[in-house]
Formats: structure tokens, C-alpha cells, sequence
């Protein structure tokens, strides 16, 4: 059987607006770790987080792993306009902040 060739990093635009549909769950604490630290440097301070709304399992996630996280200021689920249960809008301290 052939060797499969090695997955590429894939590139993310920086914009304050993540989708975590395309990923796999091992993969999700890094990556918002990673997204958050290039929001920053951008002074992007307001990061909305697609999540979906399904069963609730990455959602919980998400939010487990921001309660962890010591860059971060805040989080709320979104409003009627912002995706509601299926997002999660995120407040990052600034980059001087510890």
C-alpha cells in the first residue's frame, strides 16, 4: 500500500473569526491557542468562535479550554446575531496583560 504523503499545515486567515468545523477534536486547543496568539499580535482583541450547535460536545470543549487559558479575558455565547449557542465570542486580554 502506498505511504500517504504528510498533511500540510494549513493556513488560516487572521480576521477575529475561527471555524472549528473542519477539525478534529485533538486538534482544537492548539489551534485556538495558536489563533488567539496571532489575534493579539494583530491587535485583534474580539475573536468569535464557530463551534456549531449539534450536540454541545465541542462547545464544552471550547469552553473548557478557555476557562483554562490565562489569555483570556472573557467569553459569552453568541446573540441572535453572532450565531447564538453555535458560536462563542471570546475577549482576549492584551498582549502586555498576563
Amino acid at each position: 500500500m502506498p505511504e500517504e504523503p504528510p498533511e500540510e499545515p494549513v493556513a488560516i486567515p487572521i480576521t477575529g473569526e475561527l471555524d472549528l468545523h473542519t477539525f478534529r477534536p485533538n486538534e482544537i486547543a492548539a489551534l485556538l491557542d495558536d489563533y488567539f496568539a496571532a489575534c493579539r499580535q494583530r491587535g485583534i482583541n474580539r475573536v468569535r468562535v464557530v463551534h456549531g450547535k449539534g450536540t454541545g460536545t465541542l462547545r464544552e470543549t471550547v469552553h473548557v479550554h478557555l476557562r483554562r487559558s490565562r489569555g483570556i479575558a472573557g467569553f459569552t455565547l453568541g446573540n441572535e446575531t453572532s450565531g447564538g449557542w453555535g458560536a462563542t465570542v471570546v475577549t482576549l486580554k492584551a498582549l502586555d496583560s498576563r
